[in-house]
């Protein structure tokens, strides 16, 4: 796999989702969970997502149970506390492996052209409009954090 719109993953009702459907679009990818402290990243994202939808960005939340067992939840529970939390409308996939040797594919390779394994909930990485890593943040790295608004806008 060369880049994100090689891959294949079902959303969050289970339907598979190629993720070439995201060419010419810049992606913020994120691995979530609900009961984590970060959690409140959600409403962030929600925010980043509905300033800057219309010119191209998208964000996709990949909930994540393997940081401190802070996704516990069904997909149908997830999607459930996003929506009515936080209001969630950005694209969301089902629960996956983010870290070890079970670790999806996407993950596989989003890690291994950065370098960087996923440390925590609410990691980010973003891609350009071509399917091409950009750069991974920290959990630390708020959506509203003005380093993670201008390399979306540079590649917007």
């Amino acid at each position: 796999m060369t880049t994100l719109h090689d891959f294949t993953i079902k959303n969050i009702d289970g339907k598979a989702t190629t993720l070439s459907n995201y060419k010419g679009k810049v992606v913020l990818i994120v691995n979530v969970a609900s009961q984590c402290g970060y959690t409140p990243q959600y409403k962030g994202l929600e925010t980043l997502y509905q300033a800057y939808k219309d010119k191209g960005l998208m964000i996709l939340g990949f909930p994540s149970n393997d940081f401190g067992a802070q996704e516990p939840g069904s997909e149908s529970q997830i999607k459930e506390f996003c929506s009515l939390k936080y209001g969630v409308t950005f694209d969301m996939f089902g629960k996956v492996k983010v870290k070890g040797g079970e670790k999806v594919d996407l993950y596989k390779y989003l890690t291994e052209t950065t370098g960087s394994e996923v440390q925590w909930n609410f990691n980010k990485f973003l891609v350009d409009k071509e399917g091409k890593v950009a750069k991974y943040y920290s959990s630390s790295i708020s959506p509203e954090s003005s380093e993670l608004i201008d390399d979306i806008e540079k590649l917007l």
